[in-house]
């Protein structure tokens, strides 16, 4: 018989809100259409929404049976620094790219990424952002027609001028 898995650190605050967020959901759900049928259009949304409920609850139920004694630290084996700071800049890119579009936020994402995570130079690390961002933006804008986020660069005028040469 194997032993119990100890409780890693974080494990019950993590599942605590997965439960919190999974009722929260559920009560979204029932504010579509309440009770009113099967068929009604929050019915689908509502049963996916409490199997998730239930099964939270059954998850935080195990974890609160485990023993929490472990050798394991957040900082060092469940959260390091380096998942934070991509947690954070891609939190920072999906409030930028709005406002600023999508070319200068994707530039600057992957130039502190880069830099962050290479250790190479800011000329390094600056070329190879302006170059990913850029075949990106030829192949999914220019080639295949996809829209995004406009922001501060008038892209529209951009994408008009490439046009009209051919």
């Amino acid at each position: 018989m194997e032993p119990t898995p100890k409780r890693r650190p974080g494990e019950l605050v993590f599942n605590i809100v997965i439960m919190l967020a999974s009722f929260g959901l559920l009560y979204s759900a029932y504010g579509i259409s309440g009770f009113e049928a099967l068929s009604a259009p929050g019915a689908v949304p509502m049963a996916t929404t409490a199997i998730m409920a239930v099964c939270a609850v059954l998850i935080l139920r195990d974890t609160l049976r485990k023993d929490g004694d472990t050798t394991q630290t957040l900082a060092t084996h469940i959260l390091p620094l380096i998942v934070i700071v991509t947690i954070a800049m891609i939190a920072a890119y999906a409030l930028l790219l709005r406002p600023l579009g999508f070319l200068p936020t994707s530039v600057l994402f992957l130039l502190v990424m880069v830099r962050f995570l290479s250790k190479r130079s800011l000329a390094f690390c600056l070329a190879v952002s302006v170059g990913t961002v850029l075949l990106i933006w030829i192949i999914f804008r220019l080639i295949f027609a996809v829209l995004m986020p406009q922001g501060i660069i008038p892209e529209g005028r951009i994408v008009s001028a490439i046009t009209s040469l051919f």
